[in-house]
């Protein structure tokens, strides 16, 4: 009897340790460009282990742009993306809405360069009509920020070209081959190509003075985003998702730059650790120590957009729809 009873004690045991690990919920996360500085929370999390900590099953997707991650969420191949704000105002204008979770970014990160042939004749964004310039893709966040200063400056949009660089070693190739004459782009890339006396900076937007320089207010740089409909349906794996990143914003707060990098992959540095440091204690400003949503930055960059954007001009909606600080404000207060 004793034996009947241990056997299907083990059993029961047996079957709650394999239930325990069935439960982890598979989520799949999409990102345009995973080792840039930019995307840096998403890779703390998933090096600290905080995704499987919190109960998830991760899936991350490294796709070409933050206009490939958006597709990838609306699409239904990605249920969470890693992107920024911008997105999720023009996905409301197109009544295709995605919702913002987490602010991890204060401020957009993203930094304007002139080649160094070109600096010379750099006075105001005016001066960049008739220019290539490089930008991650066409209708990137990056592209947003150069498009705006033209328009602020009494340009079109289109007054310059596009040229799509990437997000990685390939935005340093098209400079060195002197591709493009202008580019806006993030770290780990600006300060490389900064060190290298490839480029100028004309406009940062790493911190809060450059992020007012060009937009006139505060300005929410990188977000995490879903749909309403996944949101809706599956608030437990959203609420745990977005643990795991404000556990990985309180790290990075409490860091150094160097203990950063040591947590990195290797590759992250791209060759050159020091610059890799230099970059991180550069950019270390603009990522929340929490991942609230910062007051005002919602309602600059919808004024933002809404200068070069006719859809999002055109549009009537609901401004508060574009972000949920109920998960963040759940995952701050430790309830």
């Amino acid at each position: 009897m004793k034996h009947l009873v241990s056997v299907a004690a083990a059993v029961a045991l047996t079957a709650l340790s394999a239930g325990g690990a069935g439960a982890q919920e598979k989520v799949r996360i999409a990102v345009g460009g995973k080792s840039a500085v930019f995307y840096l929370p998403l890779s703390v999390a998933e090096r600290l282990g905080a995704f499987k900590e919190a109960g998830l099953d991760v899936e991350i997707s490294d796709v070409s742009s933050g206009g490939r991650t958006l597709q990838s969420v609306v699409g239904g191949s990605a249920e969470i993306g890693i992107g920024t704000f911008d997105h999720a105002i023009q996905m409301q204008a197109k009544n295709q809405p995605v919702v913002a979770l987490v602010q991890y970014g204060r401020y957009p990160g993203f930094v304007l360069a002139m080649m160094k042939s070109k600096a010379g004749i750099y006075n105001s964004p005016k001066d960049l009509k008739g220019l290539k310039i490089g930008v991650t893709s066409p209708g990137s966040s990056t592209h947003f920020m150069a498009a705006y200063m033209l328009v602020r400056s009494g340009l079109k949009a289109d007054d310059a070209s596009f040229v799509g660089t990437g997000t990685t070693s390939t935005a340093v190739a098209a400079a060195r081959r002197g591709e493009i004459d202008a580019i806006v782009s993030s770290d780990p890339m600006m300060t490389m190509m900064e060190s290298d006396d490839l480029v100028k900076v004309v406009a940062d937007t790493r911190t809060a003075s450059g992020t007012k320089a060009v937009y006139g207010g505060p300005y929410p740089g990188g977000v995490i985003y879903a749909t309403p409909a996944y949101i809706e349906k599956n608030p437990q794996a959203v609420q745990k998702v977005v643990n795991a990143f404000v556990r990985s914003l309180k790290w990075i707060d409490s860091h150094s730059a160097e203990d950063i990098a040591k947590l990195m992959p290797e590759e992250y540095a791209l060759g050159n650790l020091p610059i890799y440091i230099k970059a991180l204690t550069v950019s270390k400003p603009m990522y929340s120590p929490d991942g609230h949503f910062e007051a005002g930055a919602v309602g600059t960059a919808y004024a933002v957009l809404r200068v070069f954007d006719p859809a999002v001009a055109a549009a009537s909606f609901d401004l508060t729809k574009t972000y949920n600080d109920s998960f963040v404000k759940k995952a701050i207060s430790g309830r």
